[in-house]
C-alpha cells in the first residue's frame, strides 16, 4: 500500500467519524438532521451543531495532550 492510498483511507475514516458527531450532537441538541440535504434547518441550528463539533474535538485534543 503505498503513501497515496493510506492517506485516503485515513481521510475517508475522518469524514466518517465527522459525520458521525455531527449527527450525533444534532441528536444532543434537538436539531433534526437527515442524510443528505438539509437546507430546511435554520442557519441558528446548523450554527450550534458546527460550533459543538468545534467545541467536542478541542476538548479531546485537549485531553488527549494532557495524558501524553
Amino acid at each position: 500500500m503505498n503513501k497515496n492510498t493510506s492517506s485516503k483511507i485515513g481521510a475517508s475514516e475522518a469524514k466518517q467519524a465527522l459525520s458521525n458527531m455531527k449527527f450525533e450532537i444534532a441528536n444532543e441538541l434537538g436539531v433534526n438532521l437527515k442524510q443528505g440535504y438539509n437546507g430546511d434547518i435554520s442557519a441558528r441550528d446548523a450554527g450550534y451543531v458546527g460550533g459543538y463539533m468545534v467545541k467536542r474535538m478541542i476538548e479531546d485534543y485537549e485531553r488527549q495532550m494532557s495524558g501524553k
